[in-house]
């Protein structure tokens, strides 16, 4: 917090640092970001349409991988765009309004909160098949999937909307600098020169439901199915059960690791550079990672992937 001072303006514009430092090496940045950037859209974009075009994945497991990947084409698009935009200089691509600012906050926590929660509903769905699968059809049913990816969307958008109220009520008055490439509310934090303890308690207890939560359904459905694995007779059959789960495993080690070490965080005042290292990875590398992962350790995204492309090269000859 800055000590307020009466003669100070109160922003109406921020302008993002970014990556500073890295100023003579601007477009080679320029060119990594946009490469990954575009690679996870198509990504993202043909494990959509592989599950939505063929017949053998239509099933719940699938049916939340696509929302996974439409999760993370927005949520790329919400901060990298904007900072790409800051390497080249276009279009005063360092500067955002105070209400931009507010709103980026808003739908990163927002798709951030909802990644947490499909996760979960994820990890239930690899938990009935492996522990209950008698009873898969009743209890994954399709409208219980819809009802679960509704209520992980509504969650994750109500998530954000306290913490952005009482962003909304600090004053911002004297620099208007942010240290980092995208508005993260602990280098805004830093800009208020309003009391800001309510807001980080408020941020550091919705962050922690948020992770405890989604987390606490992720470990005990995982518990359950590593119990029911190690009374499964055959290490075939262990092996067969556990590798459907290997990939979603993956990912929720990745996204929970950095998310833990970010957000459940009381102080503002730490190295926003290395903030920035961790905030590029679970907001830039990870969602390229995702599909990766999918594609590579899943056999049935990996085989139809590999059946659409051969039938595209096949048609072009």
């Amino acid at each position: 917090m800055l000590p307020y001072a009466p003669n100070w303006t109160h922003v109406t514009e921020f302008v993002m640092v970014g990556f500073a430092g890295v100023h003579e090496a601007r477009l080679l940045f320029f060119t990594l970001f946009l490469t990954i950037y575009l690679f996870t859209l198509v990504e993202n974009l043909a494990i959509i349409l592989v599950v939505a075009l063929n017949q053998r994945l239509r099933r719940p497991m699938y049916f939340f991988l696509t929302h996974l990947s439409c999760l993370e084409i927005w949520y790329t698009s919400v901060t990298v765009p904007k900072m790409l935009a800051g390497f080249i200089g276009v279009g005063a691509g360092k500067n955002i309004s105070y209400a931009g600012c507010l709103s980026q906050l808003f739908i990163f926590t927002f798709l951030g909160a909802t990644e947490c929660f499909l996760l979960a509903a994820m990890a239930y769905d690899r938990y009935v098949a492996i522990c209950l699968p008698l009873r898969y059809g009743t209890l994954v049913s399709w409208g219980t999937c819809v009802r679960l990816a509704a209520a992980c969307w509504l969650v994750g958008l109500l998530t954000p909307v306290l913490p952005i109220y009482l962003m909304s009520q600090l004053t911002f008055c004297g620099p208007n600098v942010i240290d980092h490439f995208f508005c993260d509310a602990s280098p805004l934090l830093a800009l208020s020169c309003s009391d800001v303890t309510l807001k980080e308690t408020t941020d550091f207890l919705v962050s922690l439901a948020v992770l405890l939560a989604s987390s606490m359904v992720i470990s005990v459905s995982y518990g359950n199915i590593v119990w029911t694995l190690l009374h499964i007779r055959s290490a075939a059959e262990r092996r067969k059960a556990f590798s459907t789960c290997t990939a979603h495993l993956t990912v929720v080690s990745l996204f929970y690791g950095t998310l833990f070490f970010m957000y459940v965080r009381t102080k503002v005042a730490s190295s926003f550079n290395f903030n920035k290292v961790v905030s590029v990875f679970y907001s830039i590398v990870t969602p390229m990672l995702n599909p990766l992962i999918y594609s590579l350790w899943n056999k049935e995204v990996k085989g139809a992937l590999g059946r659409a492309f051969s039938l595209r090269s096949w048609k072009g000859h």
